[in-house]
């Protein structure tokens, strides 16, 4: 019987400077959407309902590909994301 957290990796590992985030398109994409959402929620607080539409429209298709590089960094990796190929 295994102990409970055997599996789990230890905090020394998991920081451990060989193992960096993968796809560094990832926090863009979510640094992207975040500022498309402030901008899209300036213009509709400065009366600019049109402009904020189409940001706010931006704001869906940045974070649907955010989403995507999510998805499919995690399949690429499978279960270990750190593991090599």
């Amino acid at each position: 019987m295994e102990k409970m957290g055997a599996n789990e990796p230890n905090l020394e590992e998991f920081f451990e400077q060989r193992k960096r985030i993968r796809n560094p398109l990832v926090p863009i994409g979510a640094l992207m959407t975040a500022g498309v959402l402030t901008a899209g929620l300036v213009s509709f607080r400065r009366g600019n309902s049109q402009l904020g539409q189409v940001l706010m429209r931006a704001r869906v298709v940045a974070q649907g590909a955010t989403v995507a590089l999510m998805v499919g960094t995690a399949y690429y990796y499978g279960e270990n994301p750190w593991g090599s190929r």
